[in-house]
């Protein structure tokens, strides 16, 4: 891969892409007004945030890295799954079962590092009798 350059928007928009595949150069108001841009356009892809978690490492910053890398695995996922596996995480909301089964849901999906931050969680919930 290049030296990077950060911004990424501003140094290398042709490698900034939607999970469509457009790049930030076609995301223009322009084409949202003749109807080329749809919603899912909207939707970074995971090799973005992965680009930006490395910017993050070198920056000195790991747990915005480490977030970053969590986001691109997410990434991929319905945004209902999401929303669904954030609320889950609320302390007393689900069972130490139900967690377990979004852990391997998520690892399921690629998202392994999810998947061992919801397993981090359900340890930590059980010890302090968040949940049983």
């Amino acid at each position: 891969m290049a030296e990077l350059s950060y911004p990424l928007g501003e140094h290398h928009r042709s490698e900034v892409r939607a999970q469509t595949g457009r790049t930030a150069d076609e995301l223009t108001v322009e084409a949202v007004r003749a109807g080329r841009v749809s919603a899912q356009d909207a939707a970074i892809d995971p090799q973005t945030l992965l680009r930006q978690a490395d910017f993050a490492e070198r920056g000195g910053n790991p747990q915005l890295a480490e977030n970053l890398r969590r986001g691109a695995e997410l990434a991929t996922f319905a945004d209902d799954d999401v929303l669904r596996f954030y609320d889950a995480l609320r302390p007393g909301r689900s069972s130490a079962a139900e967690l377990e089964e979004i852990a391997t849901a998520l690892a399921a999906g690629g998202a392994n590092r999810c998947a061992a931050l919801v397993r981090e969680a359900r340890t930590h919930y059980l010890r302090r009798g968040l949940i049983s």
